[in-house]
């Protein structure tokens, strides 16, 4: 039995997020019967992480056991096969022989997500940005911001009711930028708590409009109750933008 890495993206606006669920049609499920079928034994993909209904991903990775070896030859035409049979809003870059023991979850040592707001209405960004209408204050979300590197429990930006063993999170990187007409936060930390970048987004969103001040942000954050944060941004705006791991896994 061989281990591979699987390097993908996807537009995740007509799926119910990466994991396989029983309410509808899932990057995961497309995966699997992609792999299954062209390599002719059942094959059960494992990925990074799960991404909710409507979120994209412009780098991710799964892994997956074949009972058999892939050489360069057979990966490079399985990427091809590969591309033909699934959906346009799935793209393979690549197979990558790891380890035996190689996780494409537990792994993973950061996580990168961008979240892309629009302060004006764009026909053309409106399927993938946030229109936030009116001002915002840009350098008041960024001190905001600076403050989540103080803190490891997220309990406050977390869906309640999750099945997970901890709340804490060690976040690297939290920043807005000015990219010509798009603001975009990106977010970087070990690892995410289910929904918390939308609504961490949405908090600072409400920090930029002067609706709360950083006192309040910081207090929510100490609350660790989700109902004192902000709401839930739209996920046609999130995207998962890079994974990083250890050289040590890959072959």
């Amino acid at each position: 039995m061989k281990r591979y890495f699987i390097k993908l993206a996807y537009n995740g606006a007509n799926y119910h997020g990466w994991q396989i669920q029983n309410n509808g049609i899932t990057v995961q499920e497309c995966i699997n019967k992609s792999l299954s079928l062209l390599l002719n034994q059942e094959i059960n993909v494992t990925g990074a992480g799960r991404t909710d209904a409507g979120v994209h991903a412009k780098e991710f990775f799964a892994h997956f056991d074949f009972q058999g070896e892939l050489s360069p030859d057979d990966k490079k035409k399985l990427i091809f096969r590969l591309n033909k049979y699934l959906n346009n809003d799935i793209s393979i870059f690549d197979i990558i022989d790891v380890r035996d023991n190689a996780h494409a979850r537990f792994d993973a040592l950061s996580r990168t997500y961008k979240y892309y707001v629009n302060t004006f209405k764009d026909p053309f960004y409106k399927d993938f940005s946030y229109y936030v209408y009116g001002n915002l204050d840009i350098d008041l979300m960024n001190k905001a911001a600076a403050l989540l590197f103080d803190y490891k429990d997220f309990s406050c930006f977390s869906k309640s009711k999750t099945q997970v063993k901890t709340n804490n999170c060690k976040i690297y990187h939290a920043e807005w930028e000015k990219e010509n007409d798009k603001l975009v936060f990106t977010i970087k930390a070990d690892r995410f708590l289910r929904n918390m970048v939308r609504a961490i987004v949405g908090t600072l969103i409400d920090v930029g409009k002067h609706r709360i001040n950083i006192e309040d942000f910081k207090n929510i954050i100490e609350s660790k109750n989700r109902s004192h944060a902000g709401y839930s941004v739209p996920a046609k705006a999130l995207f998962l933008y890079k994974i990083e791991y250890p050289e040590e896994i890959f072959i």
